[in-house]
């Protein structure tokens, strides 16, 4: 590319003003895209030390995150980018991640670490092969950008399908489980109906069409 540090052929987008004259202030103005780690899940210490070397190095100025990924780090000068990657490679144990023509950071919902809906660990699956591709990720050697994405179930919550060359979808491979024993103890009406919400109402029979059929999200009853 125009700009970037030392070994690396992605992660610094080169920003210039056709203006530099008048414009002075952004006569240099690159981005900085910094790889998140999986599911986006941060320390507020860690997010104050990222700030605060972005306050000394560059605009201050941020997007978290990209519309696909990454921390974006908007505005700064091309000799202060090798003093920024070595202080945030070494001092805060954070890379750069994908820009340009290559693999870009891989992104995925939060998972199993916060969601009941997840049929896989996306956390697990997205970190692995961020690391066996950090190649791919930091030095362009594709004809355009690629991109993993990872989701737990069909919810999709990342937007694996509309934003990515590789979604990985988690789905239900069992029949489904019923607990018989349990819906005795509904019907029976030993359960409160609607989980105890509107106690005081008289909800009447038990309706298995209403109740149950009906409110299948798939249609499969």
């Amino acid at each position: 590319g125009i700009v970037g540090v030392f070994g690396y052929g992605g992660g610094i987008v080169g920003r210039y003003s056709d203006l530099p004259k008048r414009f002075p202030g952004v006569e240099h103005f690159h981005t900085v895209r910094v790889a998140q780690p999986s599911s986006k899940y941060y320390s507020t210490k860690h997010l104050r030390a990222l700030m605060d070397l972005w306050v000394k190095y560059g605009s201050g100025m941020t997007n978290f995150h990209g519309s696909t990924g990454d921390i974006i780090l908007l505005g700064t000068r091309t000799e202060n980018l090798e003093p920024l990657f070595w202080d945030m490679t070494h001092d805060l144990n954070q890379d750069l991640g994908g820009s340009g023509s290559n693999l870009r950071t891989p992104a995925n919902c939060i998972g199993q670490s916060r969601c009941e809906w997840s049929c896989y660990d996306t956390e697990e699956c997205c970190y692995f092969l961020t690391m066996k591709y950090q190649d791919e990720i930091h030095r362009p050697a594709f004809p355009y950008k690629f991109k993993f994405k990872f989701s737990g179930c069909a919810n999709d919550c990342v937007a694996a399908i509309a934003r990515s060359d590789i979604a990985v979808i988690g789905t239900w491979r069992d029949n489904i489980r019923i607990d018989q024993a349990a819906v005795k103890e509904y019907v029976a009406g030993n359960y409160p109906p609607n989980a105890g919400a509107h106690s005081g109402r008289d909800w009447g029979k038990f309706n298995i069409q209403k109740e149950v059929i009906q409110l299948c999200p798939t249609g499969c009853m």
